[in-house]
């Protein structure tokens, strides 16, 4: 048999739900900016309409956030980001290789993100 004994009280997990679920989700159209400016400037440039085609949603769902960071440059419909991120073949039968340049773009703005919204949290 297993038993659970508690002392004291929830209050500070409490307050640390309530300081979750206050957060000002505006607060994160800062974020989806950096994120578009940080891809934008990491895409590799041809024409540059990929680089500029950045943009990005959020999304309430659930109770949770979410920033979707996207883009609307599409070819014969094949998403361009994409065939630059993680390579494509060739009529000619050969392969481009990808440049994971998606990642290291937006790595910072998820540790920035976090940082920041874990500070909000425990005010």
């Amino acid at each position: 048999m297993i038993q659970i004994k508690q002392k004291g009280n929830f209050n500070k997990l409490e307050q640390f739900f309530k300081n979750v679920s206050s957060l000002d989700y505006g607060a994160l159209e800062k974020y989806g900016k950096m994120g578009v400016e940080a891809l934008a400037s990491a895409t590799p440039i041809e024409s540059g309409e990929t680089a500029q085609s950045w943009f990005y949603e959020i999304v309430k769902n659930h109770g949770g956030v979410r920033i979707n960071w996207k883009n609307s440059h599409v070819v014969d419909g094949v998403p361009i980001a994409i065939i630059l991120q993680y390579g494509h073949g060739t009529r000619n039968g050969g392969y481009v290789q990808g440049r994971d340049f998606i990642n290291p773009a937006i790595s910072p703005i998820f540790d920035k993100m976090t940082n920041d919204l874990w500070k909000e949290v425990i005010k």
